[in-house]
């Protein structure tokens, strides 16, 4: 039986209460409501023979989900346009197939999985230049059985123009028959509005050094950009301290920045 003495404390922290205390820009509550909203759980173990505590991070709320709400259009305002229509189930769908090609960490995989929580009756293929000869066969059958259906669409990502895939030829001619945009990656505004509105997501403000720093040097890439604030949050609820430019500096995480 575990001595009572190293039982943990369990505190909720909502994105907002009433009853909360605030040290930094965390709220904290102490209501004992599960009511809230991006509530996280701090567990506090007390080590009574060493008088030290640790603090481990469980999260109630897992990070959002790719949905076109999260998603930073930028440049790619027609494209988004295009896959909303898609998702909308509208009949019938002036394009069949909808390809999407660009640089990794651009976008295309996020408005993929934004497509899978629709309702609508869409095919889809990431990373389609990875699909081995029988993969491409079957995707190719798939798409002209879909052409017949009023409703139907087929969106498919790659990392290159149709033409330019290493596909067989009536599957990159199939691909680029139908609606075709090159996911533009975003600029460092667009990439600075993302992360404030990730950081927002998760219940934190993020302060504009803490932005600059991490576009000039993190890796550039959303993905990356993500990984790292987040990375950064645990950190800030591991330490008890607020998020800023000097905490984002002592964090372990040289495989991210």
């Amino acid at each position: 039986m575990a001595d009572a003495s190293y039982l943990p404390l369990r505190v909720l922290i909502p994105s907002g209460c009433s009853k909360t205390k605030r040290p930094g820009n965390r709220p904290f509550c102490f209501c004992g409501s599960r009511q809230h909203t991006g509530a996280r759980v701090k567990t506090y173990t007390f080590d009574p023979y060493n008088l030290c505590v640790k603090q481990l991070v469980l999260e109630i709320v897992p990070p959002p989900q790719p949905s076109f709400a999260n998603f930073v259009a930028g440049r790619n305002g027609e494209a988004l346009a295009a896959l909303l229509y898609a998702a909308s189930g509208v009949s019938p769908q002036p394009a069949k197939v909808i390809y999407l090609w660009g640089s990794s960490g651009a976008g295309k995989t996020h408005l993929i999985e934004a497509m899978r929580g629709s309702d609508a009756n869409v095919l889809l293929q990431d990373n389609v230049q990875r699909l081995d000869d029988a993969a491409q066969v079957g995707l190719f059958n798939a798409i002209n059985e879909r052409a017949l259906l009023s409703d139907s669409a087929v969106v498919v990502a790659g990392d290159t123009a149709p033409r330019a895939l290493p596909l067989r030829p009536e599957l990159s001619s199939r691909l680029g028959s139908g609606l075709v945009f090159q996911i533009q990656s975003l600029t460092d505004d667009e990439k600075a509005a993302a992360l404030r509105s990730h950081a927002a997501s998760r219940a934190f403000r993020l302060h504009e050094d803490v932005v600059a720093y991490l576009l000039r040097h993190s890796r550039r890439d959303m993905p990356s950009l993500i990984a790292t604030l987040d990375a950064l949050d645990r950190y800030s609820l591991e330490t008890g301290r607020e998020i800023t430019l000097p905490l984002l500096k002592q964090m372990p995480q040289p495989n991210l920045i």
